[in-house]
């Protein structure tokens, strides 16, 4: 049988709009991120969630309320392993400060290659990508196993854009896309061999303020 993570990007935040980096800190969902994780929870309101799990972080735990409206009695697990990269000295900093410093089509490589040491003293990619696969393990095991007893199993994974695209990455490298704000992925999971279905449906329709994972001429993160 199948076991389907449905990955959820966090709504969009203060400083998403703003254009500025939010890694390790945090900024409240906007109207527009709000309505935006409204419309995403809708949309999912017809799957059956078996477990959910959020990064600790509140625009990810508030979202991950949201999209549970419509799943009563389903308790959320956090998971510290799904927050976001930290940007150290970059941290709400307008992210062409960041830009300017290093490219972000040479960054994102670097992190999801795990060589980069640390974006202004932040997490080296080395340790954010352990955590990553570690988190992404962890799910999967817990919930592999009823798919293996013959049931289907449907997680929910709610986090940040650079870590759900890392995780996204670690699955698929040749597949990167942008991924949105309230933007929905899903990666399936059976005989023991992961692959992603679909990446960065912009089903709030955020996408100019999405976290581009490849392209040079794409948008800087926002997480």
């Amino acid at each position: 049988m199948t076991l389907t993570l449905t990955l959820v990007r966090h709504g969009q935040t203060v400083l998403n709009a703003r254009r500025h980096l939010q890694g390790a800190c945090d900024s409240p969902l906007t109207r527009t991120g709000r309505a935006g994780v409204r419309v995403t929870a809708q949309h999912l309101s017809r799957h059956e969630f078996d477990a959910a799990y959020s990064s600790p972080q509140g625009r990810a735990v508030l979202t991950a309320i949201e999209i549970l409206r419509h799943h009563p009695g389903l308790r959320l697990s956090v998971d510290e392993d799904l927050r976001e990269l930290s940007f150290g000295t970059f941290e709400r900093r307008p992210e062409r400060e960041l830009d300017a410093v290093v490219p972000w089509s040479t960054l994102v490589p670097a992190v999801l290659a795990g060589t980069h040491p640390g974006i202004g003293g932040g997490e080296p990619g080395a340790e954010f990508m352990a955590r990553v696969r570690a988190v992404l393990d962890r799910i999967v095991a817990a919930h592999d196993d009823a798919a293996g007893a013959g049931r289907d199993e449907h997680v929910l994974v709610v986090g940040h854009g650079l870590t759900l695209g890392a995780m996204l990455a670690t699955i698929d490298p040749t597949g990167l896309v942008a991924l949105p704000n309230a933007s929905v992925s899903t990666v399936e999971v059976s005989g023991g061999v992961a692959r992603v279905v679909a990446a960065g449906i912009d089903v709030a329709g955020h996408g100019s303020l999405a976290v581009s994972l490849a392209a040079p001429a794409a948008a800087p993160l926002s997480a």
